[in-house]
């Protein structure tokens, strides 16, 4: 059954991978870049100064940058346990693959995935009663992994389970947000 299933998820990896075409490359590959989403962090910040003032809001950059430090290193330690190779290194499909970057670490789970989805998650219940287009917050993660099965380089799998294990991260971080600013901020 395991099997059939990580069959099953090579051929969606090629099938959606092969949809791609060289005039969307230098879309996606801006795309999969952390550091073209820095306007979308920066209005993020923004806001939640806007919404709670330097004190908490200094304490929200602190505790959004210590999150996102720590949902990459879960995915690290995932990684290490599970040792999946990627597409772009599985000698088995990576010839069907179109493929525009090589990273050599393990794939199962995607920390694009995982990372942008805790984000996503803990920003969205930050703010959704306060901005009521935040919900768009959720493209973010989409086009984000999306990234990463275009270039070849997670399969599916690793996508959706990044993906779920990010939402669940962000939202017990958003309640341990709401606890530590109870006890630390408020004093």
């Amino acid at each position: 059954m395991f099997d059939i299933l990580l069959q099953k998820d090579k051929q969606i990896l090629i099938y959606l991978n092969n949809l791609g075409s060289e005039q969307w490359d230098p879309f996606w590959l801006f795309i999969t870049n952390q550091l073209n989403w820095a306007p979308l962090f920066l209005l993020i910040i923004f806001l939640m100064f806007k919404k709670f003032g330097w004190k908490r809001g200094l304490f929200l950059v602190l505790f959004v940058s210590l999150l996102v430090a720590f949902s990459d290193q879960f995915t690290n330690v995932i990684r290490g346990i599970f040792e999946r190779l990627r597409p772009n290194n599985d000698t088995s499909i990576n010839y069907l693959l179109r493929t525009l970057i090589t990273p050599q670490s393990y794939s199962f789970t995607s920390g694009h995935a995982t990372t942008s989805m805790t984000f996503s998650v803990f920003v969205y219940l930050l703010l959704k009663d306060s901005y009521k287009y935040i919900k768009f917050i959720f493209i973010f993660p989409l086009f984000f992994a999306y990234s990463r099965l275009y270039l070849g380089v997670h399969f599916p799998i690793d996508i959706l389970t990044g993906g779920t294990i990010g939402a669940i991260l962000g939202c017990y971080a958003f309640k341990l947000e709401e606890f530590l600013a109870r006890k630390i901020v408020a004093t």
